[in-house]
């Protein structure tokens, strides 16, 4: 390998130097350094996938959402149009299958050409060598290391013939040209002949035309100035050349040349669509994107910016827990009771009992920047793209409630509770104590005695402020923060009397889980949209899944008490009394903000917990929607969208194992178990015998009905 590695170099070194650098003097005083960096190159480089867009899928399979940095999408060399490969092979290497990485005929005609008019007028690179040079221009990371890529240097082309020569090696000729046809660039903001297919014709490689397929051939050359949708003109001209090279070369007949010659350029641009802005659910497409940056980055911030990058670049497949049944639901909840042109929003997400799987997330505005567009994901924090957050009203009465009945106080425990009274005696965890605190009831209260079921329904806030007192304020927060409560900013909740009334901002995300934990017999799992993701060959990305997260929060039997007591804000003597009961099992609570500055309900009915907040987007304090109620409009549209939801609601099931099948035995099995399917491009890495299942995408679950992808496996263990 050494010495044919040397002989390469020697040989490539002098007609490379030739051909790129006229003062042929100065060439030869680097090609000692040439020889010795050619043989020492690292070429595993090389090796690196090239950038790929990630795509995002709700819980069916269906595609909700995808990334990129270079709008690419892969094909195998079967699924390009006989003509395309032809026309490309025609215009840029016709001996393409007949030499190796180096075409020393081209070359020296090259050097003649160049040689006849005193300058560089023509390469004499290879289709490998293309390739090569492309791979390293998509795995540049910075300026400097495009600057080299791109440098009209001879070190750059004995690098890329190093590069060349090991593909020569290592790749079959259609892979070599398989690769070259993924990675080039066709202009316009597309990567790879699929995308330029889809760019500028609207339709896949397979169905492209002479015509078109010349087209793309020549753009290749120069992608800014042969874009047909820039200079329509010049890419004719261009397209032309293309067929009158594959007329010289007997691919086309002479006869067919001029007929495509003589027919003008038509098109049927396709923009690519990419980024949240173009998902048909922007604000569930930001979330997942801000925990799959979480994922990538491992949770520190001074790797965000790169796990960003790694995101749009990396050719992620990402599995959410997304249910567009469900979403449908919410969404159609939500608009029919609110405006997307009014300041006065509602934001509600659904989680899914025993995994905290994020269902829905749904805001009243439209995704925009122009008003009355918002880019914010309200129902979501600051860290998913939302806001701070929104106070949280009298829904988070339930947590001390809860440290209430976890510290062993009876049911029954009651207090006099008048329409309003200061209380005082108030101590943070650290052992401050807090100044007393003058609290009221509102007008849907009413004085008397109350006990923790009647205190409830009531929403009596005298009775809390006192059981908080005999629970401790300390108790009663950290019981909060057992089931994942912090304010919507990511900041701890602050430890104040108020608390107990919902004076912390919090998203509904979280309020939804938290209240799910509760139907969960006291385990909370923390709220998760993404289930599964692969990268580049189907490797496995690591994730803390929901079911390694969930916790026990409080025993079955305080979780159960307290549902059953939230059942009975639905019923005759609670809060909540007015609107349709979902289910017999719904349970809930209603919280209306201080000075009417927002309204909120949550609450869990079957499988799907949820939460709803309503307020003025310009500020609830500066703004407050007077006259409306926790068991208002937010309750109304939980009541719709639980119902609706359940009526959608599919659970995940298990997929069969596949794992070491053939192809059509692997196939029959997933459609007789209900799944729809499909292959992936290529092979993986994988112990097991070649051509058979190395797994599937999902792994272990998914919605009935849906997608599987199946890998298959190279035979090469890891």
């Amino acid at each position: 390998m050494l010495r044919r590695l040397v002989a390469a170099s020697a040989t490539a070194g002098g007609l490379v130097a030739l051909l790129l650098v006229p003062a042929v003097g100065a060439a030869g005083l680097g090609v000692r350094k040439a020889a010795d960096d050619f043989k020492n190159m690292n070429v595993e480089r090389i090796t690196r996938f090239p950038s790929e867009k990630s795509v995002v899928y709700a819980a069916d399979g269906t595609p909700i959402a995808t990334f990129f940095d270079e709008f690419r999408d892969p094909v195998r060399l079967d699924q390009v149009a006989p003509v395309m490969r032809q026309a490309m092979i025609a215009i840029e290497d016709s001996r393409f299958y007949e030499h190796g990485a180096l075409d020393a005929k081209a070359v020296l005609r090259a050097v003649t050409r160049n040689a006849e008019a005193g300058e560089t007028r023509e390469g004499g690179s290879t289709l490998t060598q293309q390739y090569a040079k492309n791979l390293l221009l998509s795995n540049a990371r910075t300026k400097r290391d495009r600057q080299r890529v791109t440098a009209t240097t001879f070190m750059r082309k004995v690098r890329e013939l190093r590069y060349a020569l090991q593909l020569e090696q290592t790749m079959s000729k259609d892979s070599i040209l398989e690769g070259y046809l993924n990675i080039a660039y066709f202009g316009a903001g597309a990567y790879g002949v699929q995308a330029a297919a889809q760019r500028y014709f609207s339709k896949p490689a397979s169905k492209l035309t002479l015509p078109e397929a010349a087209l793309l051939a020549g753009i290749t050359k120069n992608p800014f100035a042969f874009d047909p949708l820039l200079h329509p003109k010049a890419a004719k001209e261009r397209r032309d050349i293309v067929l009158a090279r594959m007329a010289e070369l007997n691919v086309i007949g002479a006869a067919e040349q001029r007929r495509e010659t003589a027919r003008n350029v038509h098109l049927s641009p396709k923009q690519p669509k990419g980024g949240c802005s173009t998902s048909q659910v922007p604000f569930y497409c930001m979330y997942v994107r801000a925990e799959m940056i979480r994922v990538l980055s491992k949770g520190r911030p001074e790797r965000l910016k790169e796990a960003a990058d790694r995101l749009q670049r990396g050719g992620f497949t990402i599995r959410t827990s997304f249910d567009t049944g469900i979403q449908e639901a919410v969404q159609h909840a939500v608009d029919t009771r609110t405006s997307a042109s009014s300041d006065r929003v509602a934001a509600q997400a659904m989680v899914e009992v025993g995994t905290g799987r994020l269902k829905a997330l749904v805001t009243s505005k439209e995704f925009g920047t122009a008003k009355p567009k918002t880019t914010l994901s309200l129902a979501a924090d600051a860290a998913h793209g939302g806001g701070i957050g929104v106070s949280a009203g009298s829904t988070f009465k339930i947590f001390t409630l809860l440290a209430a009945l976890d510290a062993g106080l009876p049911v029954r425990t009651s207090f006099p509770s008048p329409g309003g009274m200061t209380i005082g005696g108030f101590t943070t965890c650290k052992g401050r104590e807090l100044p007393a605190w003058h609290v009221g009831n509102s007008h849907e209260s009413q004085s008397g005695r109350f006990t923790m079921r009647t205190g409830t329904w009531g929403s009596v806030n005298t009775y809390f402020a006192q059981l908080q007192k005999a629970v401790g304020l300390c108790k009663a927060v950290k019981m909060a923060e057992r089931f994942g409560m912090a304010r919507g900013d990511g900041s701890p909740l602050q430890e104040v009397p108020p608390q107990v009334l919902g004076s912390n901002e919090v998203d509904m995300v979280h309020l939804s889980a938290a209240y799910a934990g509760i139907a969960n017999h006291g385990v909370y799992c923390p709220p998760v949209s993404i289930v599964e993701a692969t990268g580049p060959g189907g490797r496995p990305v690591r994730l803390d899944t929901p079911e390694r997260q969930c916790r026990k929060a409080v025993s079955p039997w305080v979780a159960d008490t307290t549902y059953d007591i939230m059942r009975g804000v639905l019923g005759p003597r609670g809060t909540a009394k007015g609107i349709d009961k979902p289910s017999k099992d719904a349970a809930g609570k209603t919280g209306t903000c201080e000075n009417f500055s927002c309204a909120v309900f949550a609450g869990i009915s079957r499988d799907l917990a949820s939460s709803v907040a309503y307020w003025d987007y310009r500020g609830g304090f500066r703004y407050p929607v007077s006259g409306v109620y926790g068991a208002g409009i937010p309750a109304e549209i939980w009541s719709a969208s639980i119902s609706a939801a359940h009526r959608a609601y599919r659970p995940s099931v298990h997929l069969p194992d596949t794992r070491g099948m053939s192809l059509g035995s692997a196939l029959t099995t997933l459609d007789r178990a209900g799944f729809r399917t499909t292959v992936s491009l290529g092979p993986v890495t994988s112990h097991l015998p070649k051509g058979t299942v190395a797994f599937t995408s999902p792994s272990t679950q998914i919605t009935r009905g849906g997608t599987v992808t199946v890998f298959l496996s190279n035979g090469r263990a890891r």
